[in-house]
């Protein structure tokens, strides 16, 4: 007898209406409605709603969420907002970071969110304060929520007098991923050089902040896709922002995101941020300051989106909905379809989980039982209307 069933369920990837039985928190039926029901202890009645994978936030910065009522300036430039945020820095303690965590923590539950990774940082700062506080609500939450934890380098690495040693040590305490972010840092191939070899010595993927500004010659994404195919990492790679291939001439830029497609590297598009902080010295012809979604599309790539940061000097918006950030992703690249709606929908689930190397996610047998379902009938309504999370599942236990 099946712990859970869910009954007339509309999702993306199955043409018709289906069926979908859990045991002890995995996934071991699918069928199409209409066929005869198995037994089951409980059954959800969906009546056609839309019920999804839980939906994956693949890039934020928790101890960064919400700083607006501690900044004494706004920020108006990238580096014064990386200024305003390391100041900022001196004053958090694990009882602060570990509070404004889990307000947005429980902000992305609400929305549906069942995977997220997140970008702690490590410096001389901060020192482990962030990371310790981080992997204490991985554990709490791991009933709500999976966290995966990036080891980053926000103030960069040899500039740092202890970044090296502490990104070191914080895999060991138990991060993820190894973070990066070349051009913050004395020089972006040593820094990539080491991001490379700490991961390789570890058995980690990578995720980098690269190439955020207008600048078509800003391509450190080149020297990555070199050593993601020296290390043989494809597909263990994720790069975040790249902007400045968006001001690159559209053939070459092409090229690249060909280049990208080959080497197996994800890209994730943080709108929010990418928006609010690059076009700032045009006066005429401003740029959307985004990567070239389209063309990464169109030559294969893994494009997917994220939130980044909560109401802070980098971005003075967010709620830890990521619906807000799938419909400004979708009007800013006009991505207006149906067709498009079930795109983003996709990026939301599929294709940030292959972003995340989730590889019991989805819809499947032997799938992990998590399942959100939405207060909508079509996948375009998620997108273009917010509706209400009528029920979510995590590991096949009731969240919401």
């Amino acid at each position: 007898m099946l712990d859970l069933l869910f009954h007339n369920v509309k999702s993306i990837h199955f043409i018709n209406n289906v069926d979908i039985g859990i045991e002890g928190g995995i996934i071991t039926y699918i069928k199409d409605t209409g066929s005869p029901m198995p037994p089951a202890k409980h059954v959800v009645e969906a009546d056609g709603r839309v019920v999804l994978p839980g939906f994956n936030e693949s890039h934020i910065h928790l101890e960064k969420a919400y700083l607006l009522q501690k900044m004494e300036k706004e920020a108006t430039s990238l580096q014064e907002a990386i200024q305003i945020t390391a100041d900022l820095k001196k004053t958090f303690t694990k009882e602060d970071i570990t509070e404004r965590a889990t307000r947005v923590l429980g902000k992305c539950i609400q929305s549906g969110v069942t995977n997220l990774r997140c970008h702690v940082e490590v410096d001389d700062i901060l020192q482990l304060k962030a990371m310790e506080s981080i992997l204490e609500l991985k554990e709490k939450f791991a009933n709500l929520i999976t966290l995966q934890i990036v080891t980053f380098p926000q103030e960069g690495i040899f500039i740092q007098q202890h970044a090296a040693e502490l990104m070191e040590e914080s895999l060991k305490m138990g991060a993820d991923a190894v973070g990066g972010i070349p051009y913050n840092d004395r020089d972006s191939s040593e820094h990539l050089d080491y991001v490379f070899h700490l991961a390789e010595r570890y058995n980690k993927p990578i995720d980098l902040h690269i190439d955020l500004s207008d600048d078509p010659d800003d391509l450190s994404i080149l020297d990555i896709i070199d050593r993601t195919k020296k290390y043989h990492m494809e597909g263990k790679v994720s790069v975040a922002h790249m902007t400045s291939l968006g001001s690159v001439e559209h053939h070459k830029a092409r090229k690249i995101a060909a280049k990208i497609a080959d080497a197996g590297i994800n890209v994730m598009a943080l709108p929010a941020t990418d928006l609010y902080l690059n076009g700032r010295g045009d006066f005429e012809k401003i740029r959307r300051g985004l990567t070239p979604v389209s063309i990464l599309l169109e030559e294969r790539a893994n494009v997917i989106f994220a939130t980044n940061n909560i109401q802070n000097p980098f971005t003075p918006f967010g709620t830890g909905n990521i619906l807000d950030v799938a419909y400004l992703f979708a009007e800013v690249t006009r991505m207006g379809t149906k067709e498009d709606a079930n795109t983003i929908i996709d990026m939301l689930t599929y294709r940030s989980a292959k972003a995340l190397n989730l590889t019991s996610y989805g819809f499947k047998i032997g799938g992990t039982a998590d399942l959100v379902m939405f207060d909508a009938k079509n996948l375009r309504d998620v997108l273009l209307t917010q509706p209400h999370v009528v029920c979510s599942y995590k590991n096949g236990r009731k969240v919401i």
